[in-house]
């Protein structure tokens, strides 16, 4: 697949932390309850930390206490892809950045939450950058 922001694997490594590479670019999972964004409530719009796009909003965000940002829905359908991933003995939907093709996190269905989409959007605060409104 192509992406609006390609760029090579030393570029990318360049311009990001390691931490935020293996998460961003190697599909890694940062531990769990230790991101800036998993517990916070400021209001503003989330974007992709490796290219800037806006993905997620504060009005999206809610408290799942799973250890990491968790929202019902991105900003727009067309913000995130998602991507059968098999890895790990498991069958999980990746949600990675429309624009860059960056890992976000996973998405989970039917957990029960008492969300409009019943959809939890599981996403890594290293992946992520807030705008403040």
């Amino acid at each position: 697949m192509s992406y609006d922001v390609e760029k090579p694997d030393q570029q990318w490594r360049a311009e990001l932390t390691p931490a935020e590479y293996q998460v961003l670019r190697q599909a890694g999972t940062e531990p769990a309850f230790v991101g800036e964004y998993t517990d916070t409530k400021t209001e503003g719009v989330y974007s992709c930390r490796a290219c800037g796009a806006e993905l997620f909003t504060s009005g999206e965000k809610f408290e799942s206490h799973c250890g990491w940002p968790s929202f019902f829905d991105p900003k727009d359908t067309d913000a995130v892809e998602l991507i059968e991933d098999r890895t790990h003995g498991m069958v999980r939907t990746e949600v990675r950045c429309a624009r860059c093709g960056s890992h976000l996190g996973h998405v989970f269905e039917g957990e029960g939450y008492p969300t409009p989409t019943d959809q939890r959007y599981c996403i890594n605060s290293i992946s992520l950058r807030l705008t403040e409104k």
